[in-house]
């Protein structure tokens, strides 16, 4: 479990964006990029190249909650 703490001050590294965090994925979502960062062992990996890219469904679930 991420710290919420941790969660508050997390941005996206692409957008500067805020992010979402998506529990059951085990991955923090920037919608404005597109891009899911994996969170492996509690420990967000923030680096694009290592995220994978959404697809405009998964981009527009987001969006809307």
């Amino acid at each position: 479990m991420l710290d919420k703490r941790l969660l508050e001050v997390l941005v996206c590294p692409v957008t500067k964006g805020p992010l979402i965090y998506d529990k059951a994925a085990g991955e923090l979502v920037s919608v404005a990029a597109r891009l899911a960062y994996p969170v492996r062992d509690d420990i967000p990996i923030m680096l694009e190249e290592e995220a994978r890219t959404l697809s405009e469904d998964e981009a527009e679930r987001y969006r809307k909650g």
